[in-house]
């Protein structure tokens, strides 16, 4: 980019190359008189706001022998993905070295010459902001002429008096420090090292401007896998969608969060967020010697998989460590009708009730094709959503928690009876003693990869969201390794292990002839000739 002729309406706002490369390209251009400071963004980005140059338009200067000079210019990839994000709330998150804190920091360039601009990026602990400011240091008073840091209040003020504070959020009352605050962007760096959720919602809170300012309202947020803030940021992230698409924001539970009733768009939902992954190989800089690649690939397995690999279902202690996304989850295909299909089912009213679907292939691999995950619901109900999810299918059985057999202090039909009567037909699952061991087992057969066909034999539709959450997140019993934590939310672990204690089989009287398509007409319908 550096050294093309371009005029002045087509000169670039910035963001560019790593300090390293700076010095090689300063050096071979000591011999131009003519230099412009500039911030290279991505174009998408700039769309979303108006502002003036970084630096004014020469006046008398020959435009064809400017020269620019790149400050920052950002990796292709999910670097250059996060600044030209325009979702509300986006984390860039994954392995470590990635570029993550550098790319937070050079975000709120764009905004700066904005006089309206209030921005802010926060750390856990004022100790940890030092590199933030240290790398400000390098890139702002070069991309903004004249821009100042106030030391004692840790502010960048830029001269179009637009700011940016730089601060600690440590625990939750600390957010009172903000409160009557208005920002136009707000930055949270590693965001795993907040235990919860709250100063994350509290600051959304803070996020507003005017609509004359032009300004877009933004918060961003980087993270390794891990810290104690791991799950929450996960479920609120990397659960509810794609990487590298953006989705409808959800609450705890799940459910896309909408406006309320009775407002003039109810129903409809209140804003998007994006989850972009990183992996060390996409910052050259780090990548290129290897050196860096070897001390990551020095740890243990569960930080290597987080810091390395950036894996977000690794969890220290997990009852099923084997579970990998990139294995086990498969995009949604269409199922023949004549692989054997099931299901399987935890009821609860209070907590939550988790019915899962099951195909088995010719190769006996089973494939988690649909799960309802609702809380709430009466027995009978959950029948009538049941039956209404597999109209148009035909399910050979359905395997039920036992206990919804027993009779609970009274006279009429039990619930699974209940839901027998309205059609949904179960049969009891196996809790005899050791079953829960027994399931466990089986489940790590099944996530194992088959040696012969090298695929795993169990694997998880993409769109099974609370399955792919919960599985590799559910926790070792600390008094029973055998077992997982009975205390952890295990309504889907528990309805997978019924289903897979079936011990379901496809076999060769399976086979469907007239579903065939070849032209090919059988002339026995059993055996297929």
């Amino acid at each position: 980019m550096s050294g093309s002729k371009k005029s002045a309406d087509e000169l670039p706002l910035a963001i560019g190359s790593m300090p390293k490369s700076i010095k090689k390209r300063q050096g071979k251009r000591r011999k131009s008189k003519k230099k412009e400071l500039v911030v290279e963004l991505p174009k998408e980005s700039l769309e979303t706001v108006s502002q003036t140059p970084a630096v004014p338009k020469p006046a008398d200067a020959d435009l064809e022998q400017v020269k620019q000079d790149i400050i920052f210019e950002p990796n292709p990839g999910p670097q250059t993905n996060f600044l030209a994000a325009t979702e509300q709330e986006v984390l860039y998150g994954g392995a470590a070295g990635g570029g993550k804190s550098y790319s937070l920091v050079a975000d709120p360039v764009r905004y700066l010459n904005n006089p309206n601009a209030r921005m802010l990026i926060v750390r856990r602990s004022t100790e940890e902001l030092r590199e933030l400011i240290s790398v400000s240091k390098q890139l702002y008073p070069r991309a903004i002429p004249g821009i100042k840091f106030m030391e004692r209040d840790k502010t960048w003020v830029a001269p179009s008096g637009a700011t940016l504070w730089m601060s600690y959020l440590d625990r939750d009352d600390d957010v009172m420090r903000y409160q009557g605050q208005a920002f136009n962007w707000i930055g949270f760096d590693e965001l795993t090292q907040w235990p919860s959720d709250y100063s994350w919602n509290y600051m959304r809170s803070r996020l507003r401007t005017t609509k004359a300012s032009g300004l877009p309202l933004y918060m961003r947020a980087t993270s390794n896998p891990g810290g104690p803030g791991h799950q929450w940021v996960k479920r609120t992230f990397i659960d509810p969608g794609t990487p590298n698409r953006a989705f409808w924001a959800t609450d705890q539970d799940g459910e896309t969060i909408c406006w309320p009733k009775g407002h003039s768009r109810e129903g409809d939902p209140l804003f998007k967020r994006k989850f972009i992954p990183a992996t060390l190989f996409d910052n050259p800089y780090l990548s290129d010697d290897g050196m860096y690649e070897a001390n990551l690939l020095s740890l243990p397995e569960h930080q290597r998989r987080q810091l390395l690999e950036g894996d977000w279902d690794i969890n220290e202690g997990a009852a099923f460590p084997e579970f990998t996304r990139k294995v086990h989850v498969v995009e949604p295909y269409e199922i023949p009708q004549s692989w054997p299909r099931f299901r399987a089912a935890d009821y609860g009213y209070g907590s939550y009730s988790a019915v899962v679907w099951f195909a088995v292939a010719p190769d006996e691999q089973l494939i988690v094709y649909r799960e309802l995950y609702v809380s709430k619901v009466l027995a009978t109900d959950l029948a009538d959503m049941v039956l209404e999810l597999e109209s148009d299918e035909k399910i050979r059985y359905g395997v039920l928690d036992s206990s919804l057999w027993h009779k609970r202090g009274d006279t009429g039909p039990s619930l699974a009876e209940q839901m027998i009567v309205k059609g949904c037909r179960w049969r009891p699952a196996d809790r005899s003693k050791g079953s829960r061991i027994a399931g466990k087992n089986e489940l790590h057969r099944r996530l194992q990869v088959d040696e012969f066909t090298e695929e795993p034999r169990l694997v998880f539709f993409s769109t099974c969201y609370n399955t792919i959450a919960q599985l590799p997140a559910l926790p070792i019993d600390k008094n029973n390794p055998e077992d997982v934590d009975t205390k952890a939310e295990d309504h889907v672990y528990d309805a997978l292990r019924y289903g897979i204690m079936t011990r379901p089989r496809s076999n060769l009287f399976d086979f469907d002839s007239s579903s065939q398509r070849t032209g090919f007409q059988a002339a026995d319908s059993t055996f297929g000739y």
